[in-house]
């Protein structure tokens, strides 16, 4: 760690002042190299008081998606978040991460930054990825399975998305199908996901499991077109939210959902999607992609794959999948 990383550390376990004797003693620093260590974290945003006879004390961190204070909240995985790459700016998450994957970076690199410039979903939509109110994180991946049984994935994802929210706010969010969080019937996250294959023989890579949550947003940072079906969790819950702490949370239920992807035993998982699918029991219109008239149908349950199981007008039952259809409420977004 750098000298102003070991300050900080020092700073965060002692609740009162910490003199600047004892921190150059302890770190082997410099009085002056300590001054300007801590003057390089009040730059950052972290609120350090300084005392004459007393020292330097931490009294109030920035909510800053930095690696150290993302770790600080973040307890031990198997795989999802072994090394992280944080960016103040990018164009994608998920095109950074696949540019690491290329280059060997570790299964369980996440890529995370403050804004997006390019950020996108689904069908390349847009993604609005403004600096300091949201999450854009991307995981890299690399399970040694064969492409058709990551289905499931990007639905695992989204479990994983309203499990840290509920545990970190107390509400749980819903899900409409195959991969948006929802809050009040408007969009809180976005999620894609994109897989690397080899040309000849179709074997996996790497995969890429982006997520974009809404934290912080007034309804004025929405554009006028988004405005209208999303939402942030300032919004629904009235109060502010700490991004790194719910980095931190995510970064640890998608470290249990990929363990039950690899393992095969996703039943609680599909049974937290059935329970959360915001979609069952009500009239969606399947929308296919590349043009067509819509069906209008009766989404009534999701299967083993994570398909959505519908009845037609006809009265008959079959599953749609996610790369088949785009689902949209007949009465806004999530109906």
């Amino acid at each position: 760690m750098s000298s102003r990383e070991d300050i900080l550390a020092l700073l965060r376990q002692e609740e009162g002042f910490l003199s600047g004797q004892e921190l150059s003693r302890h770190l082997k620093l410099t009085r002056a190299a300590v001054w300007k260590a801590v003057d390089a974290l009040r730059r950052e945003g972290y609120k350090i008081e300084a005392r004459t006879g007393l020292g330097y004390r931490l009294s109030a961190v920035p909510d800053a998606l930095t690696e150290a204070e993302i770790r600080n909240f973040l307890g031990k995985t198997t795989v999802v978040g072994r090394e992280l790459f944080c960016f103040d700016k990018l164009d994608s998450t998920n095109n950074r991460a696949k540019t690491l994957a290329q280059s060997g970076a570790p299964e369980g690199a996440v890529v995370i930054a403050d804004s997006q410039t390019a950020g996108r979903g689904r069908m390349d939509r847009s993604f609005q990825s403004p600096k300091g109110q949201g999450i854009y994180l991307s995981v890299l991946l690399r399970p040694r399975m064969a492409p058709d049984c990551l289905p499931p994935v990007t639905a695992l994802a989204g479990v994983a998305v309203c499990a840290a929210v509920e545990r970190l706010c107390g509400i749980r969010p819903g899900l409409k199908w195959p991969n948006d969080p929802v809050l009040n019937g408007r969009k809180l996250c976005g999620i894609l996901t994109e897989a690397s294959l080899e040309a000849e023989s179709g074997r996996l890579q790497s995969m890429v499991v982006g997520i974009g949550i809404n934290v912080s947003q007034e309804p004025e940072d929405f554009s006028l077109e988004v405005r209208e079906i999303a939402t942030s969790l300032l919004q629904a819950l009235g109060r502010p939210v700490s991004r790194p702490q719910l980095a931190a949370a995510l970064l640890e239920e998608l470290d249990g959902a990929y363990a039950a992807l690899l393992s095969g035993n996703l039943a609680v998982y599909l049974e937290a999607y059935r329970r959360d699918c915001v979609n069952l029991g009500k009239t969606v219109q399947l929308l296919p992609f590349g043009g067509g008239s819509g069906e209008t149908a009766q989404a009534v349950d999701i299967d083993e794959e994570f398909s959505l199981i519908v009845r037609g007008s006809d009265g008959r039952k079959r599953a749609v999948r996610s790369g088949e259809v785009s689902v949209r409420g007949l009465w806004g977004y999530s109906e």
